[in-house]
Parts: structure tokens; C-alpha cells; sequence
């Protein structure tokens, strides 16, 4: 599949403050894209200079092989759909929705034939003649959406839509998102500091850093082989132990963890000196092993608290009893609805599901 945007060495500065720096980018045309990363990190300075509300310091933007140096926002084949949306409150969601045409001065016959298309494409057939603040959030949200796909752009660019929405309603709008952009075949690019709206929309997912990309990739390899500490500690839940390295070798290690035992683990990036930290999953600590199991990281639990979450129930327990703790994700199998404060419980974690980063 074609690249519909390439971003090359791209460099935004604010005086001596380096926003961006210096990052490379393709996107597949047709794809949900997500770039993920904590406030400041410099996702929405990246997506401004794509749209073209700013200028890079260096570095180049091209979309569909063009290249945007120069070349205005209202010139550009994106569209910008912003947190707190936009609409036009005066307008109804028909007339917001035909904004772009209009002033694009298409006939009006062919403004009402694309905003009737489109009101039906993203689920408000009838809504036309609303106004918008008779609308919900999610309603309010499809409109600015559809006032952006009406255009007709290359990508259309989203700056966390969904930031202002309650939990139930952004739940829901992630899946509404993504079968839309699924339907409509247009590029997304989705700005987020939520892993959960990255991993459940996206193709592919940009983790972004302190102005710089840590790791691009699939959702399911981001959080399967997060390449640095930053990654692991952001995208999904880990434990983290401190350990020593005793020994290293091929991409393995074994590290005793402090105040704990000795684990064999995977060595994600070298590490110089003895010190690290050891990163686990809470769903990758099994309970009660098979005793046939072989290679295992074995060790004892003894539970502190129950931290009840429906199907996401999980456990506090210390290795060993007097050892770090560790939060552990209880199987919804019913298997061990019997734990409570206490009890002790024999535990396993397979060595490719112990992370070993630098300290």
C-alpha cells in the first residue's frame, strides 16, 4: 500500500526549547494512525506543522509526494478536527456541516446532495435542521467529523476528539471512530495521550517522547515488545522491580530481583552495569502453575488486598511474603474467586514475559 504522508527529519524549536526533533514518518494511505505520548511531548506541535498552522524549523512534509513547505493551511488536502470542535453554535448541524462547501462555492443543489450523504454516513439522518446545542457529545462529535469528511481530504487529523467526553461516551466513540474510518476509507492521523484509544482504533501507533519517536508500531507489537522503558511503562499496566543482573547472555538474563528471587528474563536493551529494572505484566503471572510446566520463573504469593474491578479484578500480593509486591490479574474463569488477604498461592511468570530494561 502507497504512503499518502512522509515526514522527513522534522524539527520544530521555540527558542532554545526543542518541540520537536528530527522525526521521520510514513502513513499508509487509507489507515487509522495514532501518535501517542504524555503532555508536552510534542504530538500536537507535529500535527499543527502537518496541517500548516506551523512552520518546521527543518525537515519536510510531503502528502501524496507533495511537498507543504509554503503551501497554507486552506491549501493543504487535510483537515483539522480539534478538541473542543468548533461548531458554529448560530448554525444548524446542516449548515455547520456545509460550511467548507460554500465557501469552496460548489452549487447548492450538490451542498445539500453531500451534507444529506454524509449525515447519513456518520448516523444523524434527520439531524440536519438541529441545532447544535440540542445535540450530545457524541452527536456534537459526529458533526465535526462529518464537517471535515465532507471535504474530501487526504488525511483528516484529530487532536483528541474525544478528550472532553464522559468515559461511558468515550468508550463508546472509539468504536464508533474507527468503524467510521473503517467505511469511509480516509486517512486517519489520531492525536492521544489515552493508550486505550490508541490500541483499540489504531493500524499503527507512534510512541512519542520529548519531541522524538521511541517506538512505531502495530498495537498489538507495542504492547507485546515495548523497545525501551518509556514504552513499557506507558502503553498498558507493568509491575516494576528492581533487580541486579548476575548474568547476561544472547538476549537473556538472570536478575535477582531485590528483596526477592532469581528470574531468568529477556534482556530488551543492553544494559551497562549490574543494576536494572524488571518489568512484568499483571495478565503474564499465572497462579497455580502446572507443576509439568517447564522453564518457569516459580516463586510464592502471599495476597495483601483484593482489588475488585468486575472483569478486571486483580490482586496485590508480596513474593514470598516479605518481597516486592506485584499486582496480578485474576483469569475470569472463576478459578480463584476464593482468594482473600492472606492466603498464599504458588505463582509463574514465563522468562519472555520479564522485561529487563537499563536502571
Amino acid at each position: 500500500m502507497s504512503s499518502v504522508l512522509q515526514i522527513e527529519r522534522l524539527t520544530r524549536h521555540f527558542g532554545d526549547f526543542t518541540a520537536v526533533d528530527g522525526v521521520d514518518l510514513e502513513v499508509e494511505e487509507g489507515s487509522f494512525f495514532s501518535i501517542l505520548g504524555p503532555s508536552g511531548c510534542g504530538k500536537t506541535t507535529l500535527l499543527r506543522m502537518i496541517a500548516g498552522f506551523l512552520e518546521p524549523t527543518s525537515g519536510t512534509v510531503r502528502i501524496r509526494g507533495e511537498d507543504m513547505a509554503g503551501i497554507p493551511p486552506n491549501r493543504r488536502p487535510v483537515n483539522l478536527v480539534f478538541q473542543n470542535l468548533a461548531l458554529f453554535p448560530t448554525m444548524d448541524v446542516a449548515a455547520n456541516i456545509a460550511f467548507g462547501l460554500r465557501r469552496r462555492r460548489l452549487p447548492g443543489a450538490d451542498i445539500r446532495r453531500r451534507v444529506a450523504s454524509m449525515l447519513e454516513r456518520v448516523g444523524l439522518e434527520g439531524y440536519g435542521g438541529k441545532p447544535i446545542a440540542q445535540l450530545s457529545g457524541g452527536q456534537q462529535q459526529r458533526v465535526a467529523i462529518a464537517r471535515a469528511l465532507v471535504l474530501e481530504p487526504s488525511i483528516l487529523l484529530l487532536d483528541e476528539p474525544l478528550g472532553a467526553l464522559d468515559l461511558k461516551l468515550r468508550e463508546q466513540m472509539k468504536i464508533e471512530l474507527k468503524q467510521l474510518q473503517a467505511r469511509e476509507g480516509t486517512t486517519f492521523i489520531y492525536i492521544t495521550h489515552d493508550q486505550s484509544e490508541a490500541l483499540v482504533m489504531s493500524d499503527r501507533v507512534a510512541v512519542m517522547n520529548e519531541g522524538r519517536f521511541e517506538q512505531i508500531d502495530t498495537p498489538q507489537g507495542l504492547y507485546a515488545g515495548p523497545v525501551s522503558r518509556f514504552v513499557a511503562g506507558f502503553v498498558g499496566e507493568n509491575n516494576i522491580l528492581e533487580a541486579d543482573i548476575e548474568q547476561q547472555q544472547d538476549g537473556t538474563a538472570r536478575v535477582r530481583v531485590t528483596g526477592g528471587p532469581v528470574m531468568q528474563a529477556s534482556l530488551m536493551q543492553p544494559v551497562s552495569g549490574s543494576r536494572c529494572k524488571l518489568y512484568i505484566r499483571p495478565e503474564s503471572v499465572m497462579l497455580e502453575p502446572d507443576t509439568a510446566l517447564e522453564g518457569i520463573n516459580r516463586f510464592t504469593l502471599e495476597i495483601r488486598s483484593l482489588l475488585f474491578d468486575g472483569s478486571n479484578t486483580k490482586v496485590l500480593a508480596a513474593i514470598d511474603g516479605t518481597g516486592p509486591e506485584l499486582i496480578v490479574a485474576l483469569p475470569q474463569t472463576g478459578q480463584f474467586i476464593h482468594v482473600r488477604a492472606g492466603d498464599k498461592i504458588a505463582a509463574g511468570v514465563h522468562p519472555t514475559a520479564c522485561g529487563c530494561y537499563p536502571e
